[in-house]
C-alpha cells in the first residue's frame, strides 16, 4: 500500500510517500519557509498559508517522482488536520481531500502530536507502553502511550512551549529566527561558566518557561555576555525538561521513552537523554534528524497505522481542520 503523507500545520510544506507493506519511507520532502518569516521573527499564519499554496503542488510532484510512483499508484492519503495554524492546515487538508476524492481512494486525518509521538518508530515497530515526550516550537508535553489511540496526558507546559522559548530568547538577543538551531550552535562552542537561572516550580510533570524567559531578559538588561546568556538558557531549559521526564519515569515505572519534535534535534538534549538512559537503564527512542521537524513521513506512518486499525475504513470528507484538539480526543 502506497501512502501519501501531507503536513502543512505550520511553516513547512511537507509531503512523503510511505510503503505500508514494506514499512519503508520512499520519499520525504520539505519546503521550508524560514527565510520568508525571518524578517517578522516568527511565523505569520496568512503568509504561511500563501506559501503552502505556492509550494504544495511542486513538493507533491517531487515526492512522487522521488518515490518512483504516479498519482494512480496512491492507495491512501493522510493529512494533518490538527493542531496547527488554521489557514495553513486548510491548505494541506483541502489538497489531500482533493487527491483522494479525484482518485476515489480513502483519506485519513492525522493528529500532529500523535504523528510526532510515533516518529521515532518510523520503519520500526513500536512496543507498548511507552512515555512520549514531545518538545517542539508549539508543544511541550509528556504522555503515557498504552497503544495507538490510548493516551494519558501526564503534564504539559503551562505557558510557552520550550521551542517557543528558544525562539523568543533568540529574538531578544537579535539572533534571528528560528532560534533553536542558532542557540544550540552557540552552546556547542561555549566553554565558559554558566549562570544560575530559575527553574519554575510547576506541579508534577507540568512545565513552565515564561519565568525563564523573563530571567533572560533581565540578564540582557544587566549587560551579561551574549554567549553566557545563551549557553545558560539552553542548559537550564534542557536540564529542566529532562528532570521532568525523569520524574515521569519514576511516577509511572515505564522505562521505554519516545522523544520527538523539533527540539529533539538539540545536541545538549540528546546528550542528557543518553546519560539518563544509561543511568536509569531506560530505552529512549529518538527520531532520525530528518524526522525531528514537521514532516510528511510521520503523518503517512501514523495515518497508515490508523487506517489498518480501522480495518481499511477512511475518514469522512467532511473532516475539518482545527487549530487545537487535545491528543486525548483522538
Amino acid at each position: 500500500m502506497k501512502v501519501v503523507g501531507i503536513d502543512t500545520s505550520c511553516d513547512d510544506t511537507a509531503v512523503a510517500v510511505f510503503d505500508g507493506e514494506k514499512n519503508k519511507v520512499l520519499s520525504s520532502l520539505i519546503s521550508s519557509q524560514y527565510e520568508v518569516h525571518r524578517v517578522y521573527g516568527g511565523v505569520v499564519p496568512e503568509i504561511a498559508a500563501r506559501e503552502h499554496l505556492k509550494n504544495i503542488d511542486i513538493i507533491f510532484d517531487r515526492a512522487l517522482k522521488k518515490a518512483e510512483i504516479s498519482v494512480s499508484d496512491i492507495d491512501l492519503v493522510t493529512v494533518t488536520y490538527t493542531p496547527g495554524l488554521l489557514p495553513a492546515l486548510l491548505v494541506g487538508l483541502t489538497f489531500g481531500k482533493g487527491i483522494a476524492f479525484a482518485r476515489y481512494i480513502p483519506f485519513k486525518g492525522v493528529h500532529h502530536i500523535e504523528a510526532h509521538m510515533f516518529s521515532p518508530f518510523i520503519e520500526k515497530k513500536p512496543e507498548f507502553p511507552f512515555l512520549a515526550l514531545v518538545v517542539s516550537g508549539g508543544h511541550t508535553m509528556i504522555s503515557v502511550v498504552r497503544s495507538l489511540g490510548n493516551y494519558k496526558l501526564l503534564g504539559k507546559t503551562l505557558d510557552d512551549a520550550v521551542g517557543e522559548a528558544f525562539d523568543k530568547v533568540a529574538k531578544m538577543l537579535g539572533l534571528g529566527y528560528p532560534g533553536g538551531p542558532v542557540i544550540d550552535k552557540m552552546f556547542q562552542y561555549y566553554d565558559g561558566d554558566y549562570l544560575v537561572l530559575p527553574r519554575p516550580q510547576a506541579r508534577g510533570v507540568n512545565m513552565s518557561f515564561s519565568g525563564l524567559k523573563t530571567a533572560v531578559r533581565r540578564l540582557i538588561e544587566n549587560g551579561y555576555p551574549e554567549e553566557m546568556i545563551v549557553a545558560s538558557f539552553q542548559k537550564t531549559a534542557v536540564d529542566y525538561v529532562v528532570g521532568k521526564l525523569k520524574k515521569a519515569v519514576r511516577e509511572t515505572g515505564i522505562k521505554r521513552i519516545s522523544v520527538s519534535g523539533g527540539v529533539s534535534a538539540n545536541s545538549y538534549l540528546r546528550k542528557k537523554l543518553k546519560e539518563l538512559e544509561e543511568k536509569e537503564h531506560l530505552e529512549i527512542f529518538l527520531p532520525e534528524m530528518k524526522y525531528t521537524a514537521d514532516n510528511g513521513a510521520m503523518v503517512a506512518y501514523v495515518g497508515y497505522l490508523r487506517f489498518v486499525k480501522a480495518e481499511g475504513i477512511g475518514d469522512s470528507f467532511t473532516l475539518n481542520a482545527y487549530p487545537s484538539l487535545p491528543i486525548t480526543g483522538v
